[in-house]
């Protein structure tokens, strides 16, 4: 026993001998630039334990289903695995800014998230696929997202830029409220301890899909404290958005104070369901006439989904306080309102061109409400100390029916989706060494009820019941 307090005493000395070699020498140079190109990325990895939950799976966004806001109502027993991207998407990209004169550049930038436990580019689509035949308690992490095996999942645009004209790209964009959220979350988009960050779903006004915009310009300008942004997509058959859609951001910046407004409309907003909904049956795998569920000479369905048309209106701000010793105090706060409206579907597909089954579609009752609160407290140039509370309402809101989809059926009839709430909060310890190496240590409570929590195991159907887990995890990133 002495020999195993004496090996611990070695490493804990080791360990704490290599934290401070690594605060004082960083190997690695500031940046991997050639000219104006710049080779950036992240690798997140660590260890996580969860009350509740579902094995890790390399395609689901973040390996775990890091929240009891799912769309799978997949929780099993116990978790307790290696995990990745608990506080950020692990990723390579190549960010381009090459001057061409007179103050202006060349832009550029392709991303792309990946799970460096399985090497496997991140691929909700296939996660929700692959486990649609396997059982309540059975199946690992699945999950809808606007990544879904592209090359580049994360972003991929091009154009120029100068200082007094602003800034003009094209190609596949975050959305505007995505980029906000990046600002103004106090997890600042964590998998692991941010709804914000776990699902797109606030990021994609209401569809987690929407969260990234194919075929889209974007058009961003400053002057002095005032930022503005505008972007427009005339959608695609194979995009998370059938439809042109449309959005707005203004900010202000002073002192310590930064305040925006964002407006979003993601019309055809596609919507994957449960892998439960899929009726046992893989798209991915699936050829007629077998299994006999399939109809003889027909092509096997795709993901179970249904489209909307969303609107969201956002308001979020955040304060920095000066503390002495050069600490730092800021206080972060937000509003969504999303209203999902009915949207007739003529044809498409998912991201990454996924065949989607389109059941009967909403119709305009579907109203989300959402408020976030949070700090964090950057004590020296090592430590953070970050805390968040999440909250969403959901009204009482029904499918469409009749010939046109726009008949309202009642939730109690349908059995889906009746109105309900989410809670959620975390806390984080994260140690940064420099800016290429950092620890952290979390843990992070959510909990739905009533109408978000239906299709729990132990709730009932659309009406009442809840559902919580609690995750700890443990990490650590490297960042080039």
């Amino acid at each position: 026993m002495k020999r195993f307090h004496l090996l611990a005493a070695t490493m804990a000395l080791a360990l704490a001998g290599t934290a401070a070699n690594a605060q004082l020498k960083d190997p690695l140079p500031d940046s991997l630039s050639l000219g104006g190109v710049t080779l950036y990325g992240t690798v997140d990895i660590g260890y996580a334990y969860q009350n509740h939950g579902v094995p890790e799976n390399g395609q689901a966004p973040g390996g775990l289903e890091y929240q009891a806001f799912t769309t799978t109502r997949n929780f099993a027993g116990s978790v307790s695995t290696v995990a990745n991207s608990g506080l950020e998407q692990t990723k390579i990209g190549v960010r381009v800014q090459e001057p061409i004169g007179n103050d202006w550049n060349l832009l550029a930038r392709v991303e792309t998230g990946l799970s460096p436990t399985s090497g496997q580019l991140t691929d909700a689509c296939a996660s929700l696929a692959n486990n649609s035949t396997l059982k309540q308690g059975q199946q690992t992490a699945n999950a809808d997202s606007s990544r879904c095996g592209q090359f580049f999942n994360s972003m991929a645009w091009g154009g120029m830029g100068n200082p007094m004209y602003g800034q003009l790209t094209i190609g596949r964009h975050n959305s505007l409220e995505l980029d906000a959220l990046a600002v103004y979350d106090p997890q600042t988009l964590s998998y692991a301890f941010s709804f914000l960050g776990y699902s797109g779903f606030n990021g994609g006004a209401g569809s987690t899909e929407a969260a990234r915009w194919d075929n889209s310009a974007r058009y961003s300008y400053q002057n002095g404290p005032v930022h503005l942004a505008i972007m427009y997509s005339n959608g695609g058959g194979d995009t998370g958005l059938l439809d042109k859609s449309y959005a707005g951001n203004l900010g202000i910046t002073f002192e310590g104070l930064s305040v925006d407004a964002v407006y979003e409309n993601a019309k055809g907003a596609v919507n994957l369901r449960s892998s439960f909904d899929n009726g046992g049956i893989n798209p991915l795998t699936t050829s007629p006439p077998s299994p006999p569920a399939l109809t003889p000479g027909l092509p096997p369905p795709g993901l179970a989904a249904y489209v909307s048309d969303n609107t969201s209106w956002n308001a979020m701000g955040k304060y920095v306080f000066e503390l002495p010793e050069k600490d730092k105090l800021t206080f972060y706060a937000g509003y969504s309102h999303i209203q999902k409206a009915h949207y007739t579907y003529t044809s498409g597909t998912a991201q990454n061109d996924y065949a989607i089954d389109v059941g009967i579609n909403i119709n305009n009752s579907a109203i989300y409400n959402m408020e976030w609160v949070g700090a964090r407290w950057a004590v020296g140039p090592n430590w953070q100390f970050v805390g968040a509370y999440y909250h969403i309402t959901q009204n009482s809101w029904t499918i469409g029916g009749g010939t046109t989809g726009t008949q309202g059926i009642g939730c109690s009839i349908a059995g889906l989706l009746c109105s309900g709430s989410f809670d959620e909060a975390s806390f984080v310890i994260d140690y940064v060494f420099n800016k290429h190496y950092d620890l952290y240590a979390g843990v992070n409570w959510s909990e739905v009820e009533d109408g978000l929590a239906n299709g729990f195991v132990g709730t009932t159907v659309g009406t009442s019941g809840s559902e919580s887990q609690t995750t700890f995890m443990i990490g650590g990133r490297v960042k080039f």
